[in-house]
């Protein structure tokens, strides 16, 4: 064939895939090329364009597709384009497998986000590549087994004694779980809010909070969404009147499970149950372990590692990198993952970790990190981020803490004109989300509304006869809108 014809032909089928808005299948191509080229024309000719490095092929569910390669090499995947992703279990195409679906919701990012580190921050341009240009990658069985307790260590020894520092409670001995009792009513409520908040649970912080002292959920909210936030107060509390109990062990991991999954699963024997088939994740090329025997061995390898390290921190760590990259359950592993590692601090009465500021999409990028690399520097960014921010929120001396929320600093005289609004018009608390979210809603930037939802929530949360003054309210005023708040 003369080299103009072909060149015509080849031309003719990058036009029609670069008009195309995604990856497209055979299919796709041949109804859009104006050239009339017969099936087999074309199946050559995009199998030389792959070769020559202008197309990119992957597989995918239904016949490989292709993409133009300079379009992959520009296609960075931005919040617009992760706010469609999914981190959950999905149907994915094993055969005669059987897969598990839970239904989650879109990702969000939040505030000012977390302070990365170089080797982070490298993570995070890697995994928000687009996916066509991402290996595809299996659980690899070296990444655990090549951890040795008290001698590996994924947490420097100097943010460990940082933590140590920030989250120690008293300084005599006392039994487990002494400290997580006298904080457990604002617990239950920040952490089963938080990390629900990370799979996409759209309840606002007041609305968990009347849903959990109230029993009332929020009006066109999903079922499922109330179940998730019960379940953390359920697994909530076995952590607190199990404390002399817990620990790395079956018992605990499993049971944590049965709570936090109950009402969420196809079937309710899968809850606390390893399982016995395949899964799939969406939003990432990692692919997790599908054999039921290595499955359970490394399941209890894990635990058994994770109850050999001395330090609670690195363990709390460990669990939070470890249970989710195996993903031994049908779902529900981070949320597992999230409790367990307060095992550790429950433990030892260290301040809890409650995620509280997290946003979402470092957690999820951090967690893809893990997955797809083997590395826990995002991860690990994440973690001391958020064992940062809960100590602030329960530490009794505040000063040693660090420096203040920036977010807050910027925004202190708007979060006070919403606090003031909510006051003197006696809202309740139902009023009051509807008035904050209106007034978030006006803000230019979009990752700074969720932010503002939440600490305009915790400002009201946090009023009391000590301290409404300083928002210049009378006690009459005061008076009057607690009596309708409660």
């Amino acid at each position: 064939m003369p080299k103009i014809i072909q060149n015509e032909e080849l031309t003719a089928v990058l036009d029609a895939i670069k008009a195309l808005p995604a990856a497209a299948a055979f299919e796709e191509i041949a109804s859009r090329v104006t050239l009339k080229l017969p099936r087999r024309t074309l199946q050559r000719r995009l199998a030389l364009l792959v070769k020559q490095g202008r197309l990119v092929a992957t597989s995918a569910r239904g016949g490989r597709r292709y993409q133009v390669k300079a379009q992959v090499q520009r296609e960075e995947l931005t919040y617009a384009q992760m706010a469609h992703a999914r981190v959950a279990h999905y149907p994915v195409d094993f055969g005669s497998a059987s897969t598990f679906v839970v239904e989650e919701h879109p990702l969000t990012p939040a505030g000012d986000g977390v302070p990365l580190s170089t080797e982070a921050k490298d993570i995070r341009h890697n995994v928000t590549r687009s996916l066509a240009v991402r290996e595809s990658v299996g659980y690899k069985p070296e990444f655990l087994e090549a951890y040795q307790p008290n001698v590996t260590a994924y947490l420097p020894l100097e943010i460990r004694r940082k933590l140590m520092r920030l989250g120690r409670t008293s300084s005599a001995p006392l039994p487990a779980g002494t400290y997580l009792r006298k904080v457990l009513d604002r617990l239950l409520i920040d952490l089963s809010w938080n990390s629900s908040r990370l799979e996409g649970n759209t309840y606002s912080l007041l609305e968990t909070e009347r849903l959990l002292q109230l029993g009332e959920g929020a009006d066109g909210k999903d079922t499922r969404e109330v179940l998730m936030i019960l379940n953390h107060k359920a697994a909530i509390e076995m952590l607190a009147e199990q404390s002399e109990e817990i620990g790395f062990n079956r018992y605990t991991i499993c049971n944590l499970h049965a709570l936090l999954a109950d009402q969420l699963l196809q079937s309710q024997i899968s809850c606390g149950r390893l399982r016995d088939e395949p899964v799939g994740i969406t939003g990432t090329v990692y692919h997790p372990l599908n054999m039921p025997q290595a499955l359970e061995e490394h399941f209890e390898m894990i635990l058994k590692k994770a109850d050999a390290i001395e330090d609670p921190f690195e363990q709390a760590f460990f669990a939070m990198v470890h249970l989710p990259y195996l993903q031994p359950f049908e779902d529900v592993n981070k949320r597992v993952s999230r409790l367990a590692a307060n095992i550790p601090l429950v433990k030892h009465n260290l301040s809890p970790l409650s995620f509280v500021d997290v946003p979402q999409l470092d957690y999820v990028q951090a967690v893809i990190g893990v997955y797809e690399l083997n590395r826990v520097e995002y991860l690990r960014d994440v973690f001391v981020y958020a064992y940062e921010r809960s100590c602030a929120r329960y530490a009794q001396i505040r000063q040693c803490i660090g420096a203040p929320n920036p977010f807050l600093v910027r925004h202190r005289l708007l979060l006070a004109d919403v606090v003031v609004e909510v006051v003197r018009g006696g809202m309740d608390k139902t009023a009051a989300v509807a008035c904050i979210r209106l007034r978030a809603e006006r803000l230019p930037v979009a990752e700074d509304r969720l932010m503002f939802l939440e600490l305009a929530e915790v400002e009201l949360m946090s009023l009391h006869d000590g301290n409404f003054a300083r928002f210049r309210l009378r006690p009459s005023e005061y008076a009057a809108w607690k009596k309708g708040w409660r």
